[in-house]
């Protein structure tokens, strides 16, 4: 990370994607293409750099978001591999809050697949840039023209086609790129390293001069320059187009589509010079936004090293029993050494060291500016979300969204010894993911462990025993519920008792109602004039809020319930905070009692992937799970079910796809609402 690289030259992305669709087979060739591994590693045979965990070389997925960096055409790159399994949304939003721009990789033959499009528009959410990658192209059933257009239709995105395939499937040789105009070859022997640039076949040249003329107009629309040039025949050319591109990009007008195989290492240059050349650096995008902690008023840090420091910790990592936190920097330059504020926790913290990442490799280093993604270690109380600024210049940067966890499960340590080990353990995995979340069960002792999936809570699981060597037996997965209120009810508690020689009393009258789905929890004051002093409002409305935490059904949280005070009576010198925060609770939990109770359950969004012919069975399966079918569409031979399904009736499907399927059906779910237990579906 030299210190003398200008800003503009900077550019931090993430490689998004559905799992399976090749984002770190195209991070390896990245690495080696520019010189950064010596060796290409391949994630079937458990040896990709980026996939270090190791139950990612297992399992072949990423699990973990790994930072890199490397350097193309006098450009420093800094790189996070991304999963792509729905368990692990956390990873990629918060990847996606500290990127300046991103890469979107589809699939040639599965197209624009249900996580593809919960990533790009999570990618959406925080505005960034992206170009897209139409990978796979050699495999049987690819059609990059068909990916594109869902590119539109499922992504709202507005896709500028860069290259055209040369062949497809088996008979895939290259590209045409549509600036240059000429065919792209990459050799095998040097494993892709190099290739070949050609003049177009004359088979393909009508095909190509059709495709530039769309770059062209689709660009033009953006740009008054190039629509001048246009309207007059006058020449386009690449100094006017690569600017208006890049311009185009940055403000998310145009996403440009690149194409190849990453496995057969085909493709990845010239996505390297449209990283360089498309993507935006820090100084191309609008300047992050923070609020002075103490004023309250919105700041913008500049991004410049002579600004005050501003920098954000989007991670955090158990690393060798050290707590290594991730930090992307806005404004400032941060030192080894320097003492630094965290307003979210008003503590000073002491960066101890530096580190710039490959994966999980790192080398140490003094300083570190504007636009770097770094490894700092010394951080003791900053967790995900946390800013980190200078202690004379405060400002709190925008947090990272975390996730309710759907699923828990009991863990018990299995002897004495891992007894011990276990608090510490999940503390440290509790720090690290904030979608992952601990509780001790005083009921019955056990410890629960939440999470967002089975794949999340069995990885977590093996890391306990993996990396703490704490050997526990696991329980039944459990699923995460929620309650609510059918009826609307009225309740009156009295509270009245002596507490260490004083006498308290408080009386409150509650109205309890349910509300639409969704809408959350809310408190009202609808007291009448002067029949309570205000200043026990605020006792009262705590005591509701405490008590809706447990519901009177199974003791999970209540929601979507409004609660109203509506009446309550005093006596001077008598009344509490304590009696009429007492009371409110007495009278919340009566209510609920009343007012027919009922249990919400988590319902997943299904897409199911499968052959008509068994359609008949698969869709009997998802009647029999209590999920109700709301879309069906066909995409060749393969028909795909979108379907509400509760989680609850979804343990074990996987197997159950396949025996229905011989094997062909695949899967993906991911949380959508939580709701009553389904109605069953009459045969479709």
């Amino acid at each position: 990370m030299g210190k003398s690289l200008p800003i503009s030259k900077i550019r931090n992305i993430g490689i998004i994607a559905h799992i399976d669709a090749g984002k770190t087979t195209i991070t390896e060739r990245i690495l080696y293409y520019t010189g950064r591994s010596y060796k290409m590693g391949e994630v079937h045979n458990g040896e990709a750099v980026m996939d270090w965990m190791p139950d990612e070389q297992e399992r072949g997925i990423t699990i973990t978001s790994a930072v890199t960096t490397c350097h193309w055409e006098g450009a420093e790159i800094h790189i996070i591999d991304t999963p792509g399994h729905v368990d692990f949304t956390i990873e990629v939003e918060r990847s996606l809050r500290v990127l300046d721009g991103a890469i979107g990789v589809f699939c040639a033959v599965g197209g624009v697949q249900p996580q593809s499009e919960t990533v790009w528009h999570q990618a959406d959410k925080y505005r960034v840039p992206k170009i897209a990658f139409v990978n796979k192209l050699d495999r049987a059933g690819a059609d990059f023209f068909g990916t594109v257009r869902m590119m539109s239709d499922r992504l709202g995105a507005n896709p500028l086609i860069m290259q055209i395939p040369v062949g497809i499937e088996d008979s895939f040789q290259g590209v045409i790129d549509l600036l240059s105009m000429k065919r792209l070859v990459w050799d095998e022997e040097t494993l892709g390293a190099t290739f070949r640039v050609t003049e177009i076949p004359e088979g393909l040249k009508e095909k190509a001069v059709q495709y530039q003329e769309k770059l062209i107009e689709s660009v033009a629309e953006f740009n008054d320059q190039i629509m001048e040039a246009y309207l007059a025949d006058a020449p386009v050319t690449d100094e006017m187009l690569v600017p208006g591109i890049r311009k185009a990009t940055a403000s998310l007008k145009l996403v440009p589509v690149f194409c190849g195989a990453a496995l057969k290492n085909r493709g990845i240059q010239p996505l390297l010079d449209g990283i360089v050349d498309f993507l935006p650096s820090p100084l191309d995008v609008p300047p992050v936004e923070g609020v002075d902690p103490n004023t309250g008023q919105v700041k913008k840090p500049h991004p410049s090293d002579q600004s005050p420091l501003a920098a954000l910790v989007f991670k955090v990592m158990m690393d060798q029993g050290r707590r290594l936190n991730y930090v992307r920097i806005y404004s400032g330059r941060l030192k080894a050494g320097d003492e630094v504020l965290s307003p979210a926790k008003q503590t000073k913290e002491k960066v101890a060291r530096i580190l710039a990442m490959h994966a999980n490799k790192r080398e140490r280093i003094d300083e570190a500016g504007v636009g770097n993604i770094v490894g700092v270690v010394g951080l003791k109380a900053s967790v995900t979300g946390d800013t980190l600024c200078d202690p004379s210049d405060a400002i709190v940067l925008e947090p990272i969204d975390a996730y309710e966890p759907v699923i828990s499960v009991a863990v018990e340590p299995k002897t004495h010894a891992d007894q011990e080990k276990i608090d510490l353990a999940l503390s440290k995995l509790e720090a690290e993911d904030p979608t992952f979340r601990v509780k001790h069960d005083d009921d019955t002792g056990q410890v629960i462990i939440s999470g967002m999936g089975e794949l999340h809570l069995e990885i977590l699981v093996g890391r306990l025993k993996r990396e703490f060597n704490t050997q526990v037996n696991v329980g039944k997965p459990h699923v995460v519920c929620k309650e609510t209120v059918k009826h609307a009810v009225q309740a009156t508690a009295v509270f009245e008792k002596e507490i260490g020689g004083n006498r308290h009393f408080g009386e409150v009258v509650l109205d309890l109602s349910p509300r639409e789905r969704g809408r959350g929890n809310r408190f009202i004051n609808n007291l009448p004039d002067e029949s309570l002093p205000t200043d026990f409002v605020p006792a009262i409305e705590q005591g509701v809020m405490e008590s809706l935490e447990s519901g009177v059904l199974q003791g999970y949280p209540v929601v979507d319930v409004a609660v109203a005070l509506v009446g309550g009576t005093h006596r001077e010198s008598f009344s509490s905070d304590l009696a009429f925060k007492v009371a409110a609770s007495m009278a919340c939990k009566d209510a609920l009692q009343k007012s027919t109770p009922v249990l919400l359950e988590p319902i997943m969004a299904a897409e199911i992937l499968a052959p008509e012919d068994f359609m008949g069975d698969v869709i009997g399966d998802i009647n029999a799970r209590g999920g109700k079918v709301e879309n069906l569409e066909r995409r060749g031979k393969i028909q795909i079910i979108k379907a509400m399904m509760p989680l609850s009736k979804m343990f074990g499907y996987s197997t159950a796809l396949r025996s229905a399927t011989q094997g062909r059906g695949t899967f993906t779910i991911h949380f959508s609402h939580y709701d009553r237990a389904l109605e069953p579906l009459k045969a479709l």
